[in-house]
């Protein structure tokens, strides 16, 4: 009756660490489906840019350095392989596609230009595509850290290899842009 039991207990031990694992298994594919839906909005936006850069090129030829950094930054982004180097190349490219958009208020005329601006408006789309997946992203990411770091999980993730997982932020360098209060000129 007592091995029984034993193996009762034993049975339901398993049962559970598997069940611990194929959680953790599920959270992980979650939060790369989730990066997938980034890499479809990113793939959009990389299309886009040149054909951004070159409607400005016509209007701001002396511009070069903002373009440049732009073109760089995307060929960084098309480049890169695992989540985590894409993260860090396509902050780098929307920190690029920032100065563009201060570069762009100097030239009135290319404000006005239609092919312009259906290309900034089309951005602008993406853009708030790609916030609303990365926050989903980063809702993934979260939930999976959270069992990789949480007891019981833990013992599971450690022993097979979960470890915790980077978010998709704004950086540290558009994180002080943020903090600092707006300075209003007239």
């Amino acid at each position: 009756m007592g091995f029984l039991i034993f193996l009762g207990v034993l049975l339901i031990l398993i049962i559970w660490l598997v069940s611990l694992y194929n959680r953790l298994v599920s959270l992980r594919n979650r939060r790369e489906n989730a990066f997938a839906d980034i890499d479809v909005q990113l793939r959009q936006r990389h299309d886009l840019v040149p054909q951004l850069v070159e409607t400005v090129k016509g209007y701001a030829g002396h511009e070069r350095e903002v373009l440049t950094k732009i073109t760089e930054a995307r060929s960084a982004a098309i480049n890169a392989k695992s989540i985590d180097d894409k993260i860090v190349a396509e902050q780098q490219l929307t920190s690029a596609l920032a100065g563009l958009k201060v570069q762009v208020e100097a030239y009135p005329d290319l404000k006005a230009n239609q092919n312009f601006l259906q290309l900034q408006e089309e951005l602008s789309d993406i853009e708030n595509k790609l916030a609303a997946s990365r926050r989903f992203f980063n809702a993934a990411t979260t939930e999976y850290n959270n069992a990789v770091e949480t007891f019981p999980s833990n013992l599971i993730a450690s022993s097979f290899g979960f470890k915790r997982e980077i978010m998709f932020d704004l950086g540290t360098e558009k994180r002080e842009q943020l903090e600092e209060p707006p300075q209003i000129k007239f």
